[in-house]
């Protein structure tokens, strides 16, 4: 393997790329074990800029460790690899630590980024959705990878992981219904004491002290999975409010909902349904809700008097995208 120096280049142009945030529908913690997940990614983008320069400026101390883990991912395909000094710059409008995949986008433009800057050439989405998901993996050690090809693709995801090897990543050809998105809101019930990490480790200690319990669970979020997919197909209002209500009784079984937010949800129950999406947490807060209203405005309303921050759900059909 050859490294060489690259002596910077004055005028060399900026490398810019920004990515999506995401939501799961349906499947989050079950897609670690081979189940599918249903994901849709949102408006709420992260950009990374990155300038050639005569030293690297590093913010703070993980991206050197992602500038590792991507060029030992260009070394293990013999690739020929620029040695380029840099400062960077990071904008986000994705609430961190919410469950709406903030550090899947920062994987995902980190691996677009540094893949081109250190080859001196653009990357296909394949490949850089498989750098992407090494960088997550640092981040959320027995993660799926759902959540960076979704990023990485953009708008609805059916994802499943077999093994390693083994993975169905299919970019669906349909969209949420208007009717239905019209009526999506996230609900921030705050940032979880618990990292994600530390949720999938929770669920993966379950999984061996009550094995019947969580097998069962997997087969019935499964099933709710693919209701929910249906609904979307047939424009099935009330079976998607179903399987929304339905996989925030899956989640609370397998304890990855606090008591607050399993109250909240209930409490809103004369306004539609919900349910955690992401991780979640125990503690005390369970990062966002995915909230299906019977009447948005009078949601809205019941919302803002008790002060309860939101915002609207807005799918996005674009994925990684190169800004300069």
């Amino acid at each position: 393997m050859l490294f060489h120096t690259l002596l910077l280049v004055k005028n060399m142009n900026k490398i810019s790329y920004s990515a999506p945030g995401k939501v799961i529908l349906s499947g989050e913690h079950t897609v670690v074990y081979g189940k599918p997940a249903i994901v849709c990614a949102i408006d709420k983008r992260l950009t990374l800029t990155i300038t050639p320069a005569k030293k690297t400026h590093y913010l703070d101390t993980i991206v050197p460790i992602i500038e590792s883990i991507v060029i030992a991912f260009l070394k293990e395909r013999n690739e020929l690899i620029k040695q380029v000094s840099y400062i960077y710059e990071i904008s986000s409008k994705i609430p961190i630590g919410r469950g709406l995949g903030s550090s899947a986008a920062y994987s995902a433009v980190f691996a677009a980024g540094l893949l081109e800057l250190f080859t001196g050439r653009e990357w296909s989405t394949t490949t850089i959705n498989m750098c992407a998901y090494k960088i997550e993996q640092y981040f959320h050690k027995n993660c799926s990878g759902v959540d960076v090809s979704t990023s990485v693709i953009g708008g609805l995801i059916y994802y499943r992981k077999e093994f390693e090897f083994l993975k169905t990543i299919s970019s669906l050809s349909i969209k949420i219904p208007k009717k239905m998105s019209d009526s999506l809101l996230l609900i921030d019930t705050g940032k979880p004491e618990e990292s994600t990490a530390e949720m999938i480790q929770k669920v993966g200690t379950l999984f061996k002290t009550d094995i019947k319990k969580i097998e069962q669970l997997l087969v019935d979020i499964e099933k709710t999975t693919k209701k929910l997919v249906l609904s979307l197909m047939k424009e099935d209002t009330l079976l998607f409010k179903e399987s929304i209500q339905k996989n925030e009784q899956y989640l609370e079984m397998m304890g990855v909902v606090s008591h607050s937010t399993s109250s909240f949800i209930k409490k809103m129950i004369p306004f539609g349904k919900g349910k955690v999406t992401g991780g979640g947490g125990y503690k005390s807060s369970s990062g966002y809700i995915l909230f299906i209203c019977d009447n948005r405005e009078e949601c809205e309303k019941e919302l803002k008097n008790k002060n309860i921050p939101y915002s609207r759900f807005i799918p996005s059909y674009t994925g990684l995208k190169k800004e300069i």
